[in-house]
């Protein structure tokens, strides 16, 4: 496996692991889902510089998942064969 397809893979695994452990909290627009960020802070970089699929300041203990990174961890969910 390439660097890069393993570099892929952790992505897709960060993803799904900030889905599988987050929580839904009430906002001004509605429901979010916030995960605790105990991950590879490159990873959460990616995600939230890169891609925007989260989003939170660097001193937070947490991030706020968008409707896409939900949308697109519970696809990669079906993808893996990983029941909720």
């Amino acid at each position: 496996m390439s660097e890069k397809d393993m570099d892929q893979v952790v992505r897709d695994l960060t993803l799904m692991l900030l889905y599988l452990t987050s929580w839904e909290e009430e906002g001004i627009d509605g429901v979010y889902h916030r995960a605790w960020k105990g991950y590879p802070f490159e990873v959460l970089d990616q995600l939230r510089d890169e891609e925007e699929l989260i989003s939170g300041s660097n001193r937070s203990k947490s991030v706020y998942m968008g409707k896409e990174a939900v949308e697109e961890a519970q696809l990669l969910l079906e993808r893996y064969g990983v029941e909720e």
